[in-house]
């Protein structure tokens, strides 16, 4: 099985752990633009407006070509706190793009929190995503 870990930048420093634990279950992980390099899209601000949507454009095209060649999609929804704010199980725009082609693609859906309450509820469960509660177990079960 092959799974693409989608998420906020903000979540990268939860990535190795879950990984690791993908693949003593015999999942190749692949992991989301930029990891390497998370600072990229700062970087793309500061050349200008027009680089920057060139960048985000670029981005959202590479996630749709590389989820066509997964299995599916893990969701990282963790809290983010944002100036003492917490939004529970976050999910941000792109990733919430990811997921739409994810969805468009019939790949499977897994997030590892419950749905974000909000104005994206609605949508997100209409993905159909199957809701694993941190249990990275479940998706070698869902095969």
């Amino acid at each position: 099985m092959k799974i693409l870990i989608i998420c906020s930048k903000r979540f990268y420093d939860n990535i190795p752990n879950i990984k690791k634990e993908l693949i003593k279950n015999d999942i190749e992980v692949f992991l989301p633009n930029c990891y390497d390099d998370p600072a990229t899209e700062e970087r793309m601000w500061h050349l200008g407006k027009d680089k920057h949507q060139e960048f985000k454009a670029k981005m959202y095209k590479q996630s749709e070509d590389t989820i066509k060649n997964m299995d599916a999609v893990l969701v990282l929804n963790f809290d983010k706190n944002t100036e003492g704010k917490i939004e529970k199980n976050y999910i941000g725009g792109a990733t919430f793009l990811e997921m739409y082609d994810a969805f468009r693609l019939n790949k499977k859906i897994y997030l590892y929190n419950d749905i974000p309450k909000g104005i994206l509820y609605d949508e997100i469960e209409g993905f159909a995503p199957i809701i694993i509660n941190g249990d990275l177990s479940k998706i070698k079960e869902g095969l």
